[in-house]
């Protein structure tokens, strides 16, 4: 069995190849049960979650993550989200692999966005607002840059300025250039794509200030009780998930306005549908559109697999 760290992930799993990989699974399909949830308390601090996200493709590979979310963490300036991967050969059970589930998590679901923008962002876009200054901001930032060459302007918003600031630091010193978004109204309306990675249970971004155009990418969600877009926001959008299973029941950017018939179930599509060719995505330059992901196991096996199949070099 492989243990395969955090630092090999990295190299393994780049946003060229990534992008490629999900978009290949997310045409061709996999075996995905819904993720089991359980809450843990947490004596002092808010309730953590423990997430059990199986998948497999039927010959090929099968594949579990672990994670938990402990929004507390913040407090210990820890990560909210920690995670394992077991990869396993789908023909025998034999583990193949045990792989750092936090770097692929992460990359993983700045892929996924970046896929979705790649059907839903005008071609044209230059301006991205990534809003959150945690460990998935950086790699939205960092996976937006990479593959849309046309983005000339990055700003970072942040609750804590100080946060934001570290983050353009960052993303400073692997070659990004960024700036702290001083105000988040203003910059979301000059803004080609929003990209918003936040813990946030009440809407951060208002479809009040979303322009003709805009490409918005609500990331961070991943219960009915949280909410980073509002519902003008939806009301306006051409709206698009991850997976249709997945988001109809957990995301409350989707639940909670479709429980108000804001938002009709058969208007909500999915990545299967933009990477079939059975949903053109985009079709107006002026069009608004809205993707709201909240994770799926078939983008971790995704992930996984590229990962282990590159075993001799970087992708």
């Amino acid at each position: 069995m492989q243990i395969i760290d955090a630092a090999t992930v990295v190299t393994r799993l780049t946003p060229k190849a990534l992008v490629s990989a999900l978009e290949r699974m997310f045409r061709d399909g996999c075996t995905a049960p819904a993720r089991h949830h359980h809450t843990i308390p947490v004596p002092g601090l808010p309730d953590a979650t423990l997430l059990l996200m199986p998948a497999w493709a039927v010959g090929r590979y099968l594949g579990i993550k672990l994670v938990t979310i402990f929004p507390g963490n913040s407090a210990s300036k820890l990560p909210a989200v920690s995670a394992a991967y077991i990869l396993m050969d789908a023909t025998t059970g034999e583990v193949l692999a045990m792989i750092d589930g936090g770097e692929l998590t992460a990359r993983r679901t700045a892929a996924t966005s970046a896929l979705a923008a790649r059907h839903l962002a005008r071609a044209d876009a230059r301006s991205l607002l990534v809003v959150g200054t945690g460990r998935i901001a950086r790699q939205l930032a960092h996976f937006y840059v990479a593959l849309r060459p046309a983005l000339t302007t990055v700003q970072i918003w942040g609750r804590s300025p100080l946060h934001a600031a570290a983050l353009v630091r960052d993303l400073g010193a692997v070659g990004i250039r960024a700036s702290v978004a001083p105000e988040l109204a203003a910059a979301a309306s000059e803004a080609d794509i929003i990209s918003v990675a936040t813990l946030a249970t009440e809407p951060l971004i208002s479809g009040r200030w979303v322009r003709p155009g805009t490409h918005v990418d609500l990331v961070g969600g991943y219960t009915p009780a949280m909410r980073e877009g509002d519902d003008v926001l939806i009301e306006k959008a051409r709206v698009f998930v991850d997976t249709r299973d997945g988001a109809l029941q957990e995301a409350g950017d989707i639940v909670s306005p479709m429980r108000r018939g804001l938002l009709r179930p058969e208007a909500v599509f999915d990545l299967h549908d933009l990477c079939r060719g059975t949903h053109p995505g985009r079709e107006q330059d002026e069009d608004i559109t809205v993707f709201k992901s909240v994770g799926a196991a078939l983008e971790d096996l995704a992930a996984a697999i590229l990962v282990v199949e590159s075993a001799s070099g970087p992708a």
